[in-house]
């Protein structure tokens, strides 16, 4: 009986011994996790900080820019859709091409144009008009202008696409800040929301939010 008895307390001692060896473990995987999404974010931030004069244009056929160059279809956009922008002088095109930058004959959409811009108060400039008219055309066919940024940040913005649509048919002014960021307004006020979980807390105090919002979260 003595030695069973000193045979449990030992497997005893040694399962303490090895789950606080895991619990260690985790922890320290834990902190190891933490630590590659802050290095993550950071890359992320310096990715954007590259792109920040950059504008994206969407929809332009492929060898439009032939014989004026991609930066002579941008012209002729804000000509078109920003008269009063075109008569401003100043607006400086430091390069424009098509990326990626070799064309992919597997598909069957265009490629998109990057335009990087002297000066970021341009390209915010030109940004604030087309949210404003909000329908683009190029020669009468739909297009798009939106920033440039990291693939990793579209895909965070990506995931408030479906309730920012149903914020925007009910008028509520919503929008996408920097770097995945949704505000709109409700009740007179401007709220920002980092993350859909900072949003559903919110929603649950806001009966009429929860039924705008039924089904997209």
């Amino acid at each position: 009986m003595e030695t069973t008895t000193d045979w449990i307390e030992e497997a005893e001692e040694r399962r303490g011994e090895l789950e606080d060896k895991i619990m260690e473990k985790e922890e320290a995987e834990k902190k190891l996790r933490k630590k590659i999404q802050e290095y993550e974010g950071k890359i992320r931030e310096l990715s954007d900080a590259l792109k920040r004069n950059n504008l994206c244009i969407i929809g332009i056929p492929e060898e439009e820019e032939r014989g004026k160059g991609a930066e002579g279809v941008l012209e002729e956009i804000i000509a078109e859709n920003f008269p009063e922008l075109g008569k401003e002088k100043g607006i400086e095109i430091q390069e424009a091409q098509r990326t990626p930058f070799r064309r992919n004959l597997n598909r069957s959409s265009a490629r998109h144009i990057m335009v990087k811009l002297a000066k970021y108060k341009d390209k915010e400039k030109i940004l604030k008009a087309a949210r404003d008219k909000r329908a683009l055309t190029y020669k009468g066919r739909p297009i798009r202008l939106v920033t440039d940024l990291s693939f990793e940040t579209w895909q965070a913005r990506k995931n408030w696409h479906e309730i920012f649509r149903v914020l925007d048919r009910k008028n509520m002014q919503p929008r996408i800040l920097y770097p995945a960021s949704l505000s709109f307004r409700i009740e007179g006020e401007i709220k920002v929301f980092p993350n859909k979980q900072k949003l559903k807390e919110f929603v649950t105090t806001k009966p009429a939010l929860q039924e705008i919002l039924r089904g997209t979260q």
